[in-house]
Parts: C-alpha cells; sequence; structure tokens
C-alpha cells in the first residue's frame, strides 16, 4: 500500500510551472519594456488626473490577464474560433449600421446597445486575420488568383462597413490586419508596386494642389467634410492654427522642444501646462518626447522594434500555414498602430485617433491588444512543445 505524505504533494510552483512552459522569454521581456515605458510616460502626463494611472495600471493588468489566458489555447483552438468570431463580428457591425447609437454625440454611430454598449469594430480587428488565415489554411497556403480575391472580400465586408459608420481609421486597421495576411500568403509584388506607385503620386498631386482643393467650398465627394478637414490640416496646420491644426502644432512643438535629452521626467511644460490634448490618449508620444527627447523617442522605437522582429521570427517558425499567416499579421499590425500614431503626432499623417501600443490610456485598445498577443504567444508556445 502506498502512503501519501506531506512531502509528496506537488508545491504551488510545480502545479502553475506547465502553465508557463513553452513561453517566449524575449516576447515578455519586449512587452515589459514597452508596459514600463508606457506607465511611466502615463504617471507624468496624467498626474493631475490621479484616476487615470490608477486606471492604467487596472488595464495593463487586465491586459496581462487576457494574454496569459489567450496564450493557453491551442492552435486547433483559435481555427475553430475563426468563422464563428468572423460572423458574430460582421452580424454585429450591420445591426451597428442598423441600430447604432452615438454616445459621444459627434455623428459617428460605432457603438451597439446590447444591454451594455459595445464597439463591434474591435472585435473584427482579431476575426479577420483569423477569419483569412484559416481561410488560406483550408487552401494548405495556396495563393491562387481566385483564393486571393475570395480573400479580399472577407477583409473589404468589415472594412467597408466600418468605413461607412464612420470611422475610416479602425477601419484601415481591420483592413491592413486582413492584407498581411494576404500578403505573407504569397501576394505577388507585381499586383502591389503598381498601387504603391498610385499612391505616391496621389500624394504628390495632392501636396501640389493642396491650395485649391483644400478651398471651403471643394467637395472631395469620396471622403466625408471631416476627413477633407484632417488631410487638409496635416498639409497646412498654420491654415487654422488655433482650432483644426492645434493638435499637430502643439504636437510637434512639444517633440521638437524636448531637444536631444528631454526637459525631464514631470518637467515637461507643453503637457502640464495643458497645450497638448489628449495627452494621455492619442498624443502621449508627444509628451513622452518632451520629457525624454530625441534619446527617449529612439528607445521607444527600439523597443518596438525589436517586438516586431520578435513577432517576425515567431512568424517564421510557426508550425502551420494557418499560426504563419496569423502571427505575421498580427505582429504587422502592431507595426501599423505605432506608425500611425507617431507619425500623426509628428505631423507627417492625419490626425486618425490610432493609440499608441501600451503607451495611451484606454482598457478596450489595450485588451485587443493583450487578445493579440497572446495569440502570437500561443502560436510561440505550440512549436515550443512540439519540440519538448
Amino acid at each position: 500500500m502506498i502512503i501519501n505524505t506531506p512531502f509528496d504533494s506537488p508545491t504551488l510552483w510545480q502545479r502553475v510551472q506547465p502553465l508557463f512552459r513553452g513561453f517566449d522569454l524575449l516576447l515578455v521581456l519586449a512587452l515589459l519594456i514597452i508596459a514600463s515605458i508606457g506607465l511611466t510616460a502615463m504617471y507624468s502626463a496624467g498626474y493631475d488626473n490621479g484616476a487615470r494611472f490608477g486606471l492604467q495600471v487596472r488595464n495593463m493588468l487586465l491586459a496581462a490577464g487576457v494574454f496569459f489566458l489567450v496564450a493557453q489555447a491551442p492552435q486547433q483552438r483559435l481555427m475553430s474560433l475563426a468563422v464563428p468570431l468572423y460572423t458574430l463580428g460582421v452580424i454585429l457591425l450591420i445591426m451597428t449600421a442598423l441600430f447604432g447609437i452615438d454616445p459621444t454625440h459627434k455623428g459617428a454611430r460605432r457603438w451597439l446597445n446590447v444591454g451594455v454598449i459595445i464597439q463591434p469594430s474591435e472585435i473584427l480587428k482579431i476575426a479577420t486575420p483569423l477569419m483569412v488565415a484559416w481561410w488560406f489554411q483550408r487552401r494548405e497556403g495556396r495563393a491562387q488568383s481566385g483564393d486571393i480575391a475570395k480573400a479580399f472580400v472577407l477583409v473589404l465586408v468589415p472594412f467597408l462597413l466600418v468605413a461607412k459608420q464612420p470611422d475610416l481609421g479602425t477601419g484601415l486597421l481591420i483592413f491592413f490586419s486582413g492584407f498581411f495576411v494576404i500578403f505573407f500568403a504569397g501576394l505577388s509584388w507585381r499586383l502591389i508596386l503598381p498601387l504603391m506607385v498610385v499612391g505616391v503620386v496621389g500624394i504628390i498631386a495632392l501636396v501640389v494642389s493642396e491650395p485649391t482643393i483644400c478651398q471651403p467650398d471643394v467637395d472631395w465627394r469620396v471622403l466625408h467634410t471631416y476627413q477633407k478637414n484632417r488631410v487638409c490640416t496635416l498639409l497646412d496646420p498654420n491654415r487654422d492654427p488655433l482650432g483644426k491644426g492645434f493638435h499637430i502644432i502643439q504636437g510637434m512643438i512639444a517633440i521638437g522642444s524636448g531637444g536631444l535629452t528631454g526637459k525631464g521626467f514631470m518637467q515637461g511644460t507643453q503637457t502640464h501646462l495643458e497645450f497638448i490634448p489628449e495627452r494621455t490618449s492619442d498624443f502621449i508620444f508627444a509628451a513622452f518626447s518632451e520629457e525624454f527627447g530625441f534619446a527617449g523617442g529612439c528607445a521607444l522605437i527600439l523597443s518596438y522594434t525589436f517586438l516586431i522582429f520578435r513577432g517576425l521570427t515567431i512568424a517564421h517558425e510557426a508550425p502551420t500555414t494557418f499560426s504563419r499567416l496569423l502571427a505575421g499579421s498580427i505582429t504587422m499590425s502592431f507595426f501599423v498602430y505605432a506608425f500611425v500614431n507617431m507619425g500623426m503626432v509628428s505631423g507627417i499623417l492625419p490626425v486618425v485617433g490610432v493609440p499608441l501600443p501600451f503607451m495611451s490610456y484606454g482598457g478596450t485598445a489595450l485588451v485587443t491588444l493583450g487578445l493579440s498577443l497572446g495569440i502570437l504567444m500561443s502560436i510561440a508556445r505550440s512549436r515550443r512543445l512540439m519540440q519538448s
């Protein structure tokens, strides 16, 4: 007869350790570095609003919990969620178009009341790349013209529904999350390069014709008035320095005034005299650059670069077509978030309300990022566990 003694029972660490087995430590390190920088910036930018820093800590912990739970999910479970999650998201977007509400009273119906108020477009940031990756997995990674065309339809449906709300910024994030899956599936450069050339020519034409097309009586037709104003403000923010151009001008002043090493922690005058609008959310990079300067901005960019390269490495080593395409899309979508936010704060892109990952204040965005990077960690774990 075997008698169990207290010494035979597993310790707490022995019970918990399997949950961390296979974790990619370099990915965790990159996340910890960026999250630490983000909380430091949030403490300074939002210290006069004591609740904001505490709420951001709570949001970070919630995102970490989501990250950890999703990292435990096997690849088959993620694949099984692709179709139902995408279908649910599209149905909710259609319901938003029909019955959506506007709690902000700014003219955009982006929210839906289903007992609680939700923003269905956030679901599609995850569901779209999941669905397109599932589509190519079913076709064993083939990138034939017919398959690519159908994949673009899967991407364009949520993009058009979200852009119609109107929310072009979120719509573009959804579009690129699906586009990157198609790109990694083997989209030919012969199709991409002509579009890039057209885009460059269009930008040059836009800059040259700015004095004419930005007149108040000119209707751009394809864009809403507020979207036209954003582009025209980008081209010439001094056209309305105390109105539409105020955000961009103050952001560039803050970044420039930081110099090489910055004014010091909690010493940013543009930030604490409230010249920077949305300094804890969309424009937190301007507040951070003012206090930590060019050196701090470079350190943050290097941290993002480290995370992106680590994500691409995980995608390259992924064991299946589905996981390879999904990991690549998640990583490049993270790049788009960072690039667009820094670009709009620096005055090289229009202001579209895209948060800076793990820096900007917000609960929904952080949970979405935690979910995305949890999927990335799940893909990294699947390969490591298969090799062990």
